[in-house]
């Protein structure tokens, strides 16, 4: 069975820092690309970052520079830093599983999918 499972997530105010996880089971990690993506009410998903298994990472435009995606491959787990953050990021996020190892943002192209973990931003 191939699990994700999301935490870290919470209430921050603007400008604050989070860290998310995204730790798996049932597979080993290091043989995917993983990836982060978000949704908010009324908006469409969108992808957040990836990393492959090489760790060759990739990020939308508008978290470059301000979130950081890593991976720890000894504890199956991947990592979102996320500072500066804005009212603007509050969303759920979530990490998904890619077999093929693209490292690509295009949410249709991960095989498995964590529940995902609420970030809010806000005062």
């Amino acid at each position: 069975q191939l699990q994700l499972v999301e935490s870290g997530g919470g209430l921050v105010q603007p400008g604050g820092s989070l860290r998310l996880s995204c730790a798996a089971s049932g597979f080993a990690l290091d043989d995917y690309a993983i990836g982060w993506f978000r949704q908010a009410p009324g908006k469409e998903r969108e992808g957040v970052s990836c990393i492959t298994s090489g760790g060759v990472t990739n990020y939308a435009r508008s978290m470059l520079g301000r979130f950081t995606i890593s991976r720890d491959n000894a504890k199956n787990t991947v990592y979102l830093q996320m500072n500066s953050l804005k009212p603007e990021d509050t969303a759920v996020y979530y990490c998904a599983a890619d077999s093929s190892d693209w490292g690509t943002l295009r949410s249709y192209e991960y095989d498995s999918w964590g529940q995902g973990t609420q970030v809010t931003v806000s005062s």
